[in-house]
């Protein structure tokens, strides 16, 4: 048996699969097991720990995603003190390769393992074989990249785009920019500061302080809290996830109004990088907030604004869109780039 073994590595969480890679084709999970970060001083104990508990023999390759940058096959984990080397990993588990991936380059690769049950169509189109895919993901923050095939192969390349400038299409929009300019005394306002989970809670505030709607108790208790505990590491609510499913049950007519302005800026970006890449293999969106407020993209405005791009409207008619439902394709993702190693 070809074993291989795929890392999904976070500050709070790390995963590990143990990979059947007997037939490419096929790559088979195993063996699965989750494990705090913090509770181990490097990667290497933990995954000795995992192939002790698999009672599995050292896999031959190893690829892991990092929920952050990777220079030159070597990263340090933002929200962990672990400083990871490749080589060195190589050395110290005794396998031939190990590649480290940026977590949304490990999402690129995942894309290539997926089935139609691991995602919803939003648009059909009309995907063109061998054309450029392009991944988006709004979570933490909001991330992008894309996939050109190079012939036997798709190759997976990571981008900044979250950081580029976020542009207002209407009236409430422009004054959603003017009120973040203010509110953090800076000279620009990237994307990502409104589509991403704190983006949901700048809308909030946004409207809440604007009083376009009232705020009802519950939501606005859970949204004060957490503007109270700003600049601590850990803190104990998430607005976002409140303010999201308040908007699901509709039970909160402020926290309905956010989750359309979000759901509308979500799509007119997704739209923005599709005319950028023209990405006839398909446009997928991936992070964890898509597919939790999956009701509000299909009901709300995403696929209109993606496609309200004036005259290249027919063109974006044709992107295939599909949200990823599948939570995790990163796993996958690190698995089939092991393979390629």
């Amino acid at each position: 048996m070809a074993l291989l073994l795929a890392g999904d590595i976070g500050g709070t969480k790390t995963i590990l699969r143990l990979v059947d890679a007997s037939n490419p084709s096929l790559l088979k999970g195993i063996y699965e097991e989750s494990f705090h970060s913090g509770d181990f001083p490097d990667l290497v104990p933990m995954v000795r720990q995992f192939l002790a508990n698999a009672k599995s023999p050292t896999p031959l390759k190893a690829c892991f995603g990092i929920a952050g940058p990777v220079v030159n096959n070597t990263a340090k984990l933002t929200n962990l003190a672990w400083y990871l080397d490749a080589q060195r990993l190589q050395e110290q588990l005794n396998m031939e390769a190990i590649s480290l991936i940026n977590d949304f380059a490990a999402v690129g690769y995942g894309i290539l393992g997926l089935t139609p049950q691991d995602l919803h169509t939003l648009q059909p189109g009309k995907p063109q074989a061998g054309a450029p895919i392009a991944i988006i993901g709004a979570g933490t923050g909001l991330g992008q990249g894309f996939l050109v095939n190079l012939g036997q192969y798709y190759q997976i390349f990571p981008s900044e785009g979250g950081h580029a400038d976020f542009a207002p299409r209407t009236e409430l929009e422009f004054q959603l920019l003017k009120y973040l300019l203010d509110k953090h005394d800076i000279q620009r306002v990237s994307v990502e500061r409104v589509v991403s989970g704190l983006g949901i809670v700048s809308i909030y505030q946004f409207l809440r302080d604007r009083k376009i709607a009232n705020e009802s108790p519950d939501i606005g208790e859970v949204v004060r809290t957490w503007e109270q505990q700003a600049g601590q590491s850990e803190k104990s609510v998430d607005p976002g996830a409140a303010i999201g499913n308040a908007a699901l049950k509709k039970i909160d007519r402020l926290s309905e109004q956010t989750m359309q302005l979000f759901v509308e800026a979500y799509g007119a970006e997704s739209g923005n990088l599709a005319l950028k890449l023209l990405p006839y293999g398909g446009l997928y969106i991936a992070g964890g907030i898509g597919p939790k407020i999956l009701p509000l993209i299909i009901e709300g405005n995403f696929m209109l604004t993606f496609t309200q791009k004036g005259r290249m409207r027919s063109l974006l008619e044709d992107v295939p869109v599909h949200i990823i439902l599948n939570q995790q394709v990163g796993l996958i993702g690190a698995a089939i780039c092991a393979a390629r190693l």
